[in-house]
C-alpha cells in the first residue's frame, strides 16, 4: 500500500471538511442526554448517526448496551497484515443545556459567529467523533480508493456525562473486538488556540452528598431562635470548614502534586474562566498545580427553602452536594473516607452529618513517551504548522481513562481533543472553534500515518 504524503493528507481533510461539518451539525441537533429526568430516545437516535457513519467509512459498526446502559457504537476494520491497530474513542451524550435563557441561540441548533461552531455538543464530544470519522475518511475509507495504513477499532459512548457506569461492562464484553496497540481518547482539549496539547493526567472525582439535622420538624424561630441551631446556618459553618484562610482544601489526608512546568498567566485565566472583577482567586502556589496536581472541592448545590417560600421557622434539615476533585497519586476511596472524617469532625453543636457518595472516578497519568507518543507529537506539530505540542493537565476528570488503562494495560494511550479555552463546554454557549477543528481531523490522520510508519 502506498502511503498518503502529508500534502497529500492536507488536501484530503480540506476537501473532506464541508461534509464533516454537515454532518457534525446533524449530530448537534440530536440532545442526547443521559442523565435521569431526560427523554432518552434522542440517544438511541444518536447512537444510530454515529454508527451509520462509522459504517460509511468501512467500519463494521453496530449499536450496543450494557445492562441498563445508555446505547454505545462498537465496531472494527482489520488493516493491512502486520500493521497496528488504533482504537479511537469518543462519546456522542451531551450535558444537560442548564438554563436556556443563558444562551444566545437554541443550544441544538448549530450556529456560526466568529469563526465558531455553537451548539451543545459541538465541542464536547460530537466534534470528537467527526475527528475519527474525518480521519478515516482523508483515507478514503468506504471508497474504492480506501489506503487507510492500519485496522482501527471504534467505541463511541452514550453516557459519559453521566458516568460512564456501563464502561467496564462493555469494555470487558467486547475486549477482543476494541483490542489495539493505540488508543486515541479524543475527549480533551488544546493549550490555546494555535497550540496543540496532549493530556497526560487528569484528576479524578469523588461527588457526595452531606445532610445536617438538627429538629425533628421545624420550630418556630422567635420562640427557639438563640438556643436552638437551624440547619442552614450549621450547613453553612460546616462547609466554610473545607477550605482555610488562602482557600486550599482543608481535609487531612489528601495527596497533592506538581503539575507540568507552564506559565499560564493570571490575566488569561481570569478571562477563560470569566471570573468577575475584583473577585480573588483562591489557594496557593502555581496555578497549574492548583488546577491540575492539587485537590479541590466545590459546593455544587444546596436543598433548603426557597427565599420566597421560606415562614418563620427554624429549618431542621439541610443538604448539600459537593464535588472533590483529587490529584494524581490519589484513590477515590480513601479521599471520601478523609471527606467524611471531616465532616464528622467539624460538625457544630452536635448535629447529626449524614454522608452520601453519588460517583466517583480515579484520576490517572498518561505516559506519552515512546514511538506512538513521538508519532503523535510529530502529527501534531505537523498540523500546527511546527508548533510543538505541550503536555497538560486536565482538571476536570475522564474516569474512563484510567479504565482503559486497566483493560488494556499494554496499549499506548494518547489523550487528544478538539476543545479550546473558550470552548465554554458544560456551560451555556458551548462552541467550536473551526479553524482548529480542522486541524484536528489533520493531525489524527497524521497520526494514523504516523502510527503505521513507527510500527514498521
Amino acid at each position: 500500500m502506498t502511503t498518503m504524503t502529508v500534502d497529500q493528507l492536507r488536501a484530503a481533510i480540506e476537501r473532506e471538511m464541508p461534509g464533516v461539518r454537515a454532518d457534525l451539525e446533524r449530530l448537534v441537533r440530536i440532545p442526547g442526554i443521559a442523565f435521569e429526568g431526560f427523554d432518552h430516545a434522542p440517544l438511541a437516535r444518536s447512537a444510530e448517526a454515529v454508527a451509520e457513519l462509522m459504517r460509511g467509512v468501512g467500519v463494521d459498526a453496530r449499536v450496543t448496551r450494557a445492562g441498563g446502559g445508555h446505547p454505545a457504537v462498537i465496531g472494527r476494520r482489520e488493516g493491512p497484515p502486520g500493521a497496528p491497530t488504533v482504537l479511537l474513542y469518543a462519546h456522542h451524550d451531551v450535558q444537560p443545556t442548564g438554563d436556556r435563557g443563558m444562551w444566545a441561540s437554541d443550544p441544538f441548533e448549530p450556529v456560526e459567529r466568529d469563526g465558531r461552531l455553537y451548539g451543545r455538543g459541538a465541542a464536547d464530544d460530537k466534534a470528537g467523533v467527526m475527528a475519527h470519522v474525518a480521519a478515516l475518511r482523508a483515507f478514503g475509507c468506504g471508497t474504492g480508493d480506501d489506503r487507510l495504513p492500519v485496522g482501527v477499532a471504534v467505541f463511541v459512548e452514550g453516557e459519559e456525562e453521566y458516568g460512564s457506569a456501563s464502561l467496564p461492562a462493555l469494555l470487558t464484553a467486547h475486549r477482543e473486538e476494541l483490542a489495539a496497540d493505540v488508543i486515541v481518547l479524543a475527549d480533551a482539549g488544546n493549550w490555546d488556540v494555535g497550540v496543540p496539547a496532549l493530556t497526560t493526567s487528569l484528576r479524578g472525582i469523588v461527588n457526595c452528598f452531606v445532610t445536617v439535622e438538627v429538629l425533628e420538624s421545624a420550630a418556630h424561630s422567635g420562640m427557639f431562635g438563640g438556643a436552638v441551631p437551624d440547619a442552614l446556618t450549621v450547613l453553612c459553618r460546616l462547609l466554610a470548614t473545607l477550605h482555610d484562610a488562602e482557600g486550599d482544601v482543608a481535609v487531612d489526608g489528601l495527596v497533592s502534586g506538581r503539575a507540568a512546568p507552564l506559565d499560564y498567566p493570571e490575566d488569561r485565566f481570569r478571562a477563560e474562566a470569566g471570573l468577575l472583577d475584583g473577585v480573588g482567586l483562591i489557594g496557593t502556589g502555581r496555578l497549574v498545580d492548583r488546577i491540575w496536581a492539587k485537590p479541590s472541592l466545590s459546593v455544587l448545590g444546596i436543598d433548603a427553602p426557597r427565599t420566597s417560600e421560606a415562614p418563620n421557622a427554624l429549618v431542621p434539615r439541610a443538604r448539600a452536594k459537593l464535588s472533590m476533585r483529587i490529584a494524581p497519586g490519589d484513590a477515590p476511596d480513601l479521599a471520601y473516607q478523609a471527606l467524611v472524617a471531616h465532616l464528622d469532625k467539624h460538625a457544630p453543636w452536635g448535629a447529626r452529618v449524614s454522608v452520601e457518595l453519588e460517583l466517583s472516578g480515579s484520576p490517572c497519568v498518561v505516559d506519552a513517551s515512546g514511538p506512538y507518543g513521538d508519532a503523535a507529537r510529530a502529527a501534531y506539530q505537523a498540523a500546527w504548522d511546527g508548533v510543538e505540542p505541550v503536555e497538560v493537565g486536565l482538571g476536570g476528570s475522564i474516569p474512563f481513562i484510567a479504565t482503559f488503562q486497566q483493560v488494556f494495560p499494554d496499549a499506548a494511550i494518547l489523550v487528544t481533543g478538539v476543545e479550546d479555552p473558550q470552548a465554554r463546554a458544560h456551560g451555556p454557549n458551548e462552541s467550536l472553534h473551526l479553524g482548529e477543528f480542522a486541524r484536528v481531523c489533520l493531525a489524527e490522520a497524521l497520526l494514523l500515518r504516523n502510527v503505521a510508519e513507527a510500527a514498521r
